[in-house]
């Protein structure tokens, strides 16, 4: 799939088939055992990348690229920046639109549409956290390449990695594809992603692993 295809695929899931679950998983409701892992685990990642940027956030200009239901905005904007949060989900959005504590309310922006739009201007650091997970190496390359121009710090970004559980589930999703099933998580290696770099190098930040999720954190410097 082409870059442009893979994400009004995504935007379908979570628009069509997936909101009232990722509203319920990033809330404080109850979940299943299964969910409850992946809530923990999406927990423990959104804490890495806030630790992989400065301490002193103030006046720090953050995209927060495929915000979801804004959490993550929600903390860097507690700690000083001020984010742009831009999500495919209209949806999505709406949600964080309405979760915006009143204390932070000044430091965020949300708007639906596509995180490599110019119009979103320049800032010193980009987040996203499980956003780029269904992109190939070659379309997280030219992603990177799109938001470099733009980008005066770091871009932390999360990626499927290269397991055999996963691999097994990726194969799986090849053979019996399904029309409502979520779109198909691209597995990685951080090398694979460094091979197709057209500028710029990646650090390996480590990787979270809690039941069924699976995530590892990459830090792009252009």
């Amino acid at each position: 799939m082409t870059y442009e295809a893979t994400r009004a695929r995504v935007e379908t899931y979570f628009d069509r088939t997936a909101t009232q679950t990722w509203e319920r998983l990033t809330s404080d409701a109850p979940v299943s055992g299964i969910r409850a892992t992946v809530r923990k685990g999406r927990d423990q990642m959104r804490a890495n990348i806030i630790a992989a940027l400065p301490s002193d956030l103030r006046g720090a200009r953050i995209l927060d690229a495929g915000c979801g239901t804004g959490a993550l905005a929600f903390e860097l904007a507690a700690r000083g920046a001020d984010v742009t949060g831009v999500d495919i989900s209209p949806q999505l959005v709406d949600i964080a639109n309405n979760r915006t504590p009143t204390a932070v309310a000044s430091k965020v922006n949300f708007s639906a549409g596509d995180m490599l739009n110019p119009a979103l201007g320049s800032f010193d650091h980009v987040v996203a956290m499980d956003s780029m997970i269904y992109y190939t190496a070659e379309d997280i390359s030219d992603i990177l390449a799109g938001i470099a121009p733009r980008l005066s710090g770091k871009m932390i970004f999360t990626v499927a990695p290269r397991t055999p559980l996963l691999m097994l589930m990726w194969r799986a999703g090849k053979l019996f594809p399904r029309a409502d099933r979520s779109p198909t998580m691209v597995p990685h290696t951080p090398a694979s992603i460094a091979s197709k770099l057209k500028r710029g190098k990646l650090r390996d930040l480590g990787r979270v692993t809690s039941g069924f999720y699976i995530s590892n954190a990459l830090e792009f410097r252009s």
